[in-house]
């Protein structure tokens, strides 16, 4: 149960992320990713230098280091453009349908079934993300569709990289150091062929940045992959859920959004349907 509350940590952290994402505007997507990463890239080499632990670095497997980098390169960008291009809110709650489909694809591995109960809390779950996109009936905002689309690959290409990651529980922590470096690297030139470079404009801007470097994009990964290759991996995708509810309230909060059943009921929704689906995969 250590395992799983260290990992639990990254969900704490990950409730911040949609309102320093918010925060950190106009900074475009891959200039963000950049940035963001670096920081977090820098914290962990510097923790592997201070604990003598790079000779283990070595011994991973470059196909690791590609997958891993894949994962956290493809999600964030997705993540980070989805947030640029549709509210904040309805795109973050979208995004956090990957707590749901890791507690699936879980489900789905050698020596575990698909029950009814994890159908009934997708169904449940999509409920609530349908709130979301058809909270004003059919007549959808066209410009803030490709970003609720791209929430939802974020939520499929986080889920993937979390479910696997389960499967590579020999190779070390540091391992994620390398990944948020070369996710860093490979935003750079994404940046400079697709987009105009702007910086933050206010000092609360550049505090944004700061913080998702140090916190959402930093130590929750390294705590994250903890918890999912030595923790209890579908109790914590349906305690993943807090992050959800947690994120919302910050950005009623801070003023990013705006109160509404609609949104409230769908955070509940979603949430109830990770429980059923949860309970269903710890069922013998």
């Amino acid at each position: 149960m250590t395992a799983t509350g260290i990992g639990f940590v990254a969900v704490l952290l990950w409730a911040l992320l949609a309102l320093f994402t918010a925060g950190s505007a106009p900074v475009p997507a891959f200039q963000l990713n950049a940035l963001t990463f670096a920081i977090g890239g820098t914290v962990g080499v510097l923790w592997v230098v201070v604990r003598g632990t790079g000779r283990k670095l070595a011994q991973v497997p470059w196909t690791v280091y590609a997958f891993g980098t894949a994962g956290l390169f493809g999600y964030h960008a997705l993540y980070f453009s989805a947030l640029r291009l549709a509210p904040p809110a309805e795109a973050g709650l979208i995004a956090y349908l990957w707590p749901l489909l890791i507690v699936l694809l879980s489900g789905l591995l050698p020596g575990e079934h698909l029950r009814p109960g994890h159908i009934i809390g997708a169904l449940v779950s999509f409920a609530g993300a349908a709130l979301i996109v058809l909270r004003n009936g059919f007549a959808f905002d066209a410009a803030a569709t490709p970003g609720l689309l791209l929430a939802g690959l974020c939520a499929l290409t986080w889920s993937t990289y979390s479910v696997v990651s389960r499967r590579l529980g020999t190779v070390p922590t540091e391992a994620v150091a390398v990944f948020c470096v070369f996710t860093a690297l490979l935003s750079v030139p994404a940046h400079l062929m697709f987009e105009t470079t702007i910086w933050p404009g206010d000092l609360f801007g550049w505090l944004s940045v700061l913080a998702l470097g140090l916190g959402p994009v930093g130590l929750a990964f390294y705590v994250w992959d903890i918890g999912v290759k030595r923790g209890d991996i579908q109790l914590l995708g349906v305690a993943s859920y807090a992050a959800p509810l947690l994120s919302t309230l910050v950005l009623i909060a801070a003023g990013f959004a705006m109160a509404s059943w609609q949104l409230l009921a769908a955070a509940g929704l979603i949430t109830v349907g990770a429980g059923i689906a949860a309970l269903a995969s710890r069922q013998r």
